[in-house]
């Protein structure tokens, strides 16, 4: 057994479920995908095996946006870090990230900082409930592991299975909470219409704007006026989302602006740091509620933020971004039609997922990863890219996908 398999075999004795993080768990792609890392840079990444891959699947899962190691970012930190990075006090950084935020997102006036998305979506639901006075919780789309997100199972398993996840287990989660938190199909107005017609009770409504299926201004708006006239409060979860299309939230795209907005993962580009902002009115309703974590005041997660807003700025990464995903989407689908294979690649912006009609995603996922792992290359049925990938590594990868295709297409697989 190679040091991959050694550990990973080691890690599943005393971690529980073998790792952290559902999607870097190796058991969703392949039998020889390589668990651990050793060093990772711009989009190429070397296991603990001594092996280079490049890396065309999650990119961090989607935290690195302007690539593995940004030198401008990392050299940033590490005199952040030579510092200092936590004391009694406060860090001057959160206040300057604070009034970058809200600058670049005008509607809003306040902020709060956690690490997690979880915890800020977390955060955002407490402070909704407040201001709404009201506890029930719409959601569209996937929000993290907290009870108040799983509970949409308690009506029934598969409730969720079409926000991202499917098959979510909800061992431990309170029974109590069944009917606290109901789902509405993404771009499906009359599924909205429907569970606020039946729920007169519902206090805030937390949805993705888009991830793979773009979103139809004429929704967003309808939710946004609805929510307005029955004093809900709308929480755009945007940590997925956010800085991959503009400069910001994906909502400013739109022009429709909520309560509360939750921006993270790419935020700090591999460094934690998560950030819900929301209007003054809103987030004042919360000075009462005790909100509040010891790691929440590092100096690090906002430090690398403001480094890398700087240098997303100066480079206009959500354009190149936008390039990219359009020269990856147009020749995806030219490999596909070589080969007169059914399916597409769907999704905006550099978030992209491909299907084969014959295929379920699962099915798809572990066939591709093990076929172009051995063309080095890292690879799912979703991507994320960065700005580190180019347009030579892409045809790189389709080089070794019109190979993989044709193999698949030979052995019947496809």
């Amino acid at each position: 057994m190679n040091k991959n398999k050694v550990l990973w075999k080691k890690s599943k004795k005393i971690i529980l479920r073998g790792n952290s993080l559902f999607s870097k768990n190796p058991e969703n792609y392949s039998k020889n995908w390589p668990v651990y890392f050793d060093k990772a840079k711009g989009c190429n990444i070397w296991s603990i095996d001594r092996k280079k891959y490049i890396d065309f699947s999650y990119m961090g899962i989607g935290t690195n946006i302007l690539g593995y190691s940004n030198s401008k970012i990392d050299n940033h930190v590490k005199k952040i870090i030579n510092k200092g990075t936590m004391s009694t006090l406060n860090c001057v950084e959160e206040v300057s990230l604070s009034e970058k935020l809200i600058n670049m997102h005008k509607w809003s006036s306040m902020c709060k900082f956690t690490r997690t998305g979880a915890e800020a979506s977390a955060v955002a639901i407490r402070i909704g409930r407040i201001y709404s006075k009201k506890n029930k919780i719409a959601i569209c789309g996937y929000h993290g592991w907290h009870d108040w997100y799983l509970s949409v199972n308690l009506k029934g398993k598969k409730k969720l299975d079409t926000h991202l996840f499917k098959n979510l287990n909800i061992d431990g989660v309170d029974k109590n909470l069944k009917n606290s938190s109901i789902a509405f199909k993404h771009n499906d107005l009359n599924s909205f219409k429907k569970i606020v017609k039946q729920n007169k009770d519902i206090g805030v409504v937390i949805m993705e704007v888009e991830r793979f299926e773009e979103v139809q201004k004429e929704f967003l708006k309808y939710i946004r006026e609805y929510t307005n006239k029955n004093k809900i409060t709308l929480i755009f979860d945007e940590c997925t989302s956010g800085f991959r299309q503009t400069f910001g939230g994906l909502h400013l795209k739109y022009k429709i602006n909520p309560d509360i907005c939750i921006l993270g993962k790419a935020l700090g580009n591999g460094y934690p740091i998560n950030a819900v902002i929301g209007t003054k009115t809103v987030m004042e309703s919360a000075e009462n509620s005790f909100i509040s974590s010891t790691f929440w005041s590092d100096r690090i997660g906002p430090a690398a933020a403001l480094k890398t807003l700087d240098v997303m700025k100066k480079e206009r990464s959500w354009l190149k971004l936008k390039n990219l995903g359009s020269f990856f989407k147009k020749n995806f689908r030219s490999v596909l039609k070589k080969h007169k294979i059914s399916g597409d690649i769907i999704g905006t912006g550099s978030l992209l997922k491909f299907v084969i009609h014959n295929l379920d995603d699962n099915s798809l996922k572990k066939i591709f990863a093990t076929e172009m792992l051995k063309e080095r290359i890292l690879a799912s049925n979703v991507i994320y890219l960065s700005t580190a990938h180019t347009k030579t590594l892409l045809k790189k990868y389709f080089t070794s996908m019109d190979k993989v295709l044709f193999k698949l297409k030979v052995m019947k697989k496809i």
